[in-house]
């Protein structure tokens, strides 16, 4: 049996497991490939809201209370921004604007993203691999009732309000899988592949359209988990069931086995979904349950324990 995990992450809830994660399994066998579709250029500065929120999660320095962002952050940069008229409608602190500032110039000066993420990751203690999906530019683009928003204005600007009625993926089909992405998901000593809890249509969707990326996923010969984002008809975080309601996907947590149907191997639904095992009449994939909620750093190590021991059942 391989002793290596991939983790295909997003923001907040992805970060959450994420982190659970990384305190059970040695940097060499964790591997977390992080959305970068949410990326973008603000004040002339290259922003990472995935990456940096999983970087900062791992690291212990994410503000805990809103789930993005430093702890113990000072905000007299924004605040001087709006004070002068600029765009202050995406909030930046002083600690997060330091980041972005070296990450821009460094990416000016030639280095890759991939390149840019681990040097931050090793500059605040992290060892384990936080890699971005790709080196190109992948932008998410929303086709919603008041026209076609990117993602940040979407998110941020407009708070999720908009109904959406289709998603692009700008660029995906021009990125390729980095040598960090392919080494990770190359079948020698891997254990298995974890879908974090994230938004499918925000976070992990465009993981996916990597070009290769899923069809490199359903050639595995190892399993593939993924836990749901969604209990009881409601998203553990941001707008994922409201999404799935306005795109025509029914049916709450098992419209996300819906989604990630040709690639994986289980979906693991919290335990207060119980109900829905006779509603699922496919053989593939195989239904889970567990408690998939993450309110304490306990919880987050436990869930990732359940994920393990699911993965090496599956694969036994």
């Amino acid at each position: 049996m391989g002793t290596r995990v991939v983790a295909l992450c997003g923001g907040v809830g992805g970060a959450k497991l994420a982190y659970g994660l990384s305190r059970l399994l040695r940097p060499e066998d964790l591997c977390i490939i992080v959305n970068t579709g949410d990326d973008f250029e603000h004040l002339g500065l290259h922003i990472c809201p995935d990456i940096d929120t999983v970087t900062y999660t791992l690291a212990d320095v994410a503000h805990a209370g809103q789930g993005w962002g430093r702890a113990d952050e000072q905000w007299m940069v924004m605040q001087e921004i709006e004070r002068l008229g600029g765009e202050s409608w995406f909030k930046l602190g002083d600690r997060d604007i330091a980041l972005h500032l070296l990450r821009t110039q460094k990416m000016r000066a030639g280095s890759t993203l991939t390149e840019v993420s681990a040097y931050f990751a090793a500059k605040l203690g992290v060892r384990h691999s936080v890699v971005p999906m790709c080196n190109q530019r992948v932008r998410t683009v929303l086709e919603t009732e008041a026209g076609e928003l990117a993602f940040q204005e979407y998110f941020v600007k407009h708070q999720c309000e908009p109904i959406v009625h289709a998603l692009q993926y700008a660029g995906a089909d021009d990125a390729g899988l980095t040598p960090e992405v392919t080494h990770a998901l190359q079948d020698d000593n891997l254990r298995g592949v974890i879908v974090c809890p994230s938004n499918p249509y925000l976070s992990i969707a465009p993981i996916l359209a990597v070009s290769g990326l899923r069809a490199r996923l359903r050639a595995l010969s190892v399993p593939v988990l993924a836990v749901s984002p969604i209990v009881a008809g409601q998203a553990l975080k941001g707008p994922a069931a409201k999404m799935m309601h306005e795109l025509g996907h029914h049916g709450g947590a098992l419209g996300i086995a819906n989604l990630y149907a040709d690639f994986i191997d289980a979906l693991m639904l919290d335990t207060q979904d119980f109900a829905l095992a006779g509603r699922h009449n496919a053989v593939s994939p195989r239904l889970l349950f567990g408690n998939i909620i993450m309110t304490s750093r306990d919880e987050r190590v436990e869930l990732a324990r359940t994920c393990l021991d699911h993965l090496d059942h599956l694969g036994g």
